[in-house]
């Protein structure tokens, strides 16, 4: 089996931000992930991605807020998603003046 694209879209979510998710379901976990998911999903504020959570060959799960990295303990892509989202609304917020 290839790669197997499950999701590929970007929404708008302020006059300045939006937010792109792509996930893809592959044959088997990429080295550093322990399931069959490669995915990227973030949030662009003003050109600039402020906030990202994916997985790379080597590194595994991992999550971007600016120009920190930190592990990121995949579960679900239900909870994936969950956790994404929380993090957006808060940057969201904590971006309501830029």
């Amino acid at each position: 089996m290839k790669a197997r694209p499950l999701l590929d879209e970007r929404h708008n979510v302020a006059d300045s931000a939006f937010v792109e998710a792509v996930v893809w379901e592959v044959p088997k976990p990429l080295p550093g992930s322990t399931h069959d998911y490669k995915y990227r999903l973030a949030l662009v504020i003003e050109g600039r991605c402020v906030l990202r959570y994916d997985n790379e060959p080597g590194k595994g799960d991992h999550r971007h807020f600016g120009d920190q990295e930190m592990p990121y303990a995949f579960s679900t892509p239900g909870r994936l998603f969950d956790d994404f989202y929380e993090d957006v609304v808060r940057c969201l917020y904590e971006n309501r003046d830029a």
